[in-house]
C-alpha cells in the first residue's frame, strides 16, 4: 500500500431470494476483503433482498430492518472482528415506516452512519409516503479513514441533494444503487456506450472520491439489476471498474 493511500473494496454481491443465502454471500466477501488488505468494503442498495418492493405494506414492511436491531449487530461484530469498516444499502423499518436506507458500521462495532435516501425514485409516483418514507439530510461520519457520507441511488442525480452532500466536504461518498435497463439486459457495451461516462461525471461532481456499486440480480429476481462497480476520484478520474454481470470484489488503493 502507498503512503497516504487506503485500499478498499467494492463487493458485488449476486443478490438471490434466499435472504439467508444473501447474508452469508456478505459475510464471506467481507473477510475476503479484509484477507486482503481492504479497510473498507461496500455493498449496493438493498443488498440482503434486492430492489423487490411492490408499494404494497403488507409485502414490504417484512423486508425492512430495525437500525440498529439483529442485522445491523451481526454485520458490527463482523466488521469488529475483520478491523475494517463495513457499508450496505438495506430497507430499513422503523414502525409502520420503510425507508431506503445505508449503514457504515466501524471496525470498534460501532454504527459509524445511517442514511436515508432522499430521492424517492425507489418507489412508484403513488406510493404512501406515510409509510414509504423518505430522508431529509446528508449526515458525515468522521473516521480514522477520513470523513464519509453516503448517497442511495437517485440522490446522487438531485442537484439539490448533491449541493447538501458538498457542503459536507467529504473525503468519500459511499455509493449504493440500483440501475437495470428496462429489457433486463446485462450489456456492457450499451453501458459504455449510454452510461459510464455519465455516472462517472456525476460521481466527480460531488468534490469527492465515490465509491459505487449497482445491485446484482439473480434471474429469479424481478428488476434485472445488472452489478458492476467503479472507484471515481475528486478529478474525474476513473480508478478501477468491476464489469457488469460478475459477482466480485473491486479492490483498490484511494
Amino acid at each position: 500500500m502507498g503512503a497516504g493511500t487506503t485500499r478498499v473494496a467494492c463487493a458485488a454481491n449476486m443478490v438471490t431470494a434466499d435472504v439467508a443465502a444473501n447474508l452469508r454471500r456478505i459475510e464471506d466477501m467481507a473477510s475476503d476483503a479484509a484477507a486482503r488488505g481492504a479497510k473498507l468494503v461496500l455493498y449496493p442498495e438493498t443488498a440482503l433482498t434486492g430492489l423487490i418492493n411492490t408499494d404494497n405494506p403488507a409485502h414490504d414492511l417484512p423486508l425492512g430492518q430495525t437500525i440498529p436491531g439483529p442485522l445491523t449487530s451481526r454485520l458490527a461484530a463482523l466488521a469488529r472482528d475483520l478491523g475494517l469498516y463495513l457499508g450496505l444499502g438495506l430497507f430499513e423499518r422503523e414502525g409502520e415506516r420503510l425507508y431506503d436506507s445505508a449503514v457504515l458500521l466501524g471496525p470498534e462495532g460501532d454504527l459509524a452512519l445511517r442514511h436515508r435516501r432522499i430521492h424517492p425514485g425507489w418507489t412508484g409516483p403513488n406510493a404512501d409516503r406515510d409509510v414509504y418514507a423518505l430522508g431529509d439530510d446528508v449526515p458525515l461520519a468522521l473516521t480514522a479513514l477520513g470523513s464519509f457520507a453516503f448517497l442511495i441511488c437517485g440522490d446522487m442525480w438531485d442537484d439539490s441533494v448533491v449541493a447538501r452532500c458538498r457542503e459536507h466536504r467529504p473525503d468519500y461518498i459511499l455509493y449504493p444503487f440500483a440501475r437495470c435497463f428496462p429489457d433486463g439486459a446485462w450489456d456492457q457495451e450499451r453501458w459504455d456506450r449510454e452510461e459510464r461516462a455519465e455516472y462517472v461525471r456525476r460521481a466527480a461532481s460531488t468534490g469527492a472520491t465515490v465509491l459505487m456499486v449497482n445491485y446484482l440480480a439473480a434471474p429469479e429476481l424481478e428488476g434485472g439489476a445488472f452489478g458492476g462497480a467503479m472507484i471515481v476520484s475528486p478529478a474525474g478520474e476513473l480508478i478501477a471498474e468491476l464489469p457488469l454481470g460478475r459477482e466480485g470484489l473491486l479492490v483498490a488503493e484511494v
